[in-house]
């Protein structure tokens, strides 16, 4: 992984190929927000369900050729949004751009989403720990930006067991994973409440990745 491309942005290592970078986009945060506000206008979020028939905490929806979904049938990757069969909203350029050049700072060059995940927690929600399976190909990084509310990402390791380190999240930071870290296990502790003076009481978080 190489490090220092972006020497003006800190970035604090949590693994083999995982790099969090504090403030990375902050500064384009208001238009990244304006964006995804754009996206759910247009697909609106929803509580996905599991396989299990349950409904997930976290409201989201999706942007780019593929987008994640869930159902009784299973998790998967699909081009239509199964509210409305159309097509998923395209991927704003200002997404694309800011994913590849996190990507690239934290060591992946050439990184090309075609896949975002607009996630929206309140007070409360939380994401428990999981890997990140459903794609077909492991060799590209995933990108996570968090906007609004400050959260605790959960890093943990290669096996569910294995104890996660709690990572404080701002708005504006961005969190890489790739190569040997891709299928490390990770989540979102509960929410504690709070007022962002931009997002409100409310954490958005663009996830992005490349599914096809």
């Amino acid at each position: 992984m190489t490090a220092g491309l972006f020497d003006d942005e800190p970035q604090e290592p949590l693994g083999d190929g995982a790099v969090l970078l504090r403030g990375f986009a902050r500064g384009e945060a208001d238009g990244l927000f304006a964006a995804a506000q754009a996206v759910i206008a247009e697909a609106p979020l929803r509580h996905m369900v599991t396989p299990g028939g349950l409904a997930m905490a976290v409201a989201m929806t999706n942007c780019g050729p593929l987008g994640w979904v869930s159902d009784r049938r299973g998790y998967r990757y699909q081009g239509t949004d199964p509210l409305s069969g159309h097509a998923w909203p395209a991927m704003p350029g200002v997404f694309r751009a800011l994913a590849g050049r996190a990507a690239a700072a934290a060591g992946f060059e050439g990184f090309e989403p075609d896949a975002c995940l607009v996630n929206r927690y309140v007070p409360g929600t939380r994401l428990s720990l999981h890997q990140d399976r459903d794609e077909t190909d492991y060799g590209a990084p995933i990108v996570s930006v968090s906007l609004g509310l400050p959260a605790v990402f959960l890093w943990g390791g290669t096996k569910r067991a294995d104890r996660p380190h709690r990572v404080p999240l701002a708005h504006g930071d961005v969190v890489v994973w790739g190569g040997p870290s891709r299928l490390v296990f990770h989540g979102v502790a509960p929410l504690a409440a709070g007022d962002h003076e931009h997002l409100g009481a409310q954490r958005v978080n663009l996830t992005f990745r490349k599914a096809g």
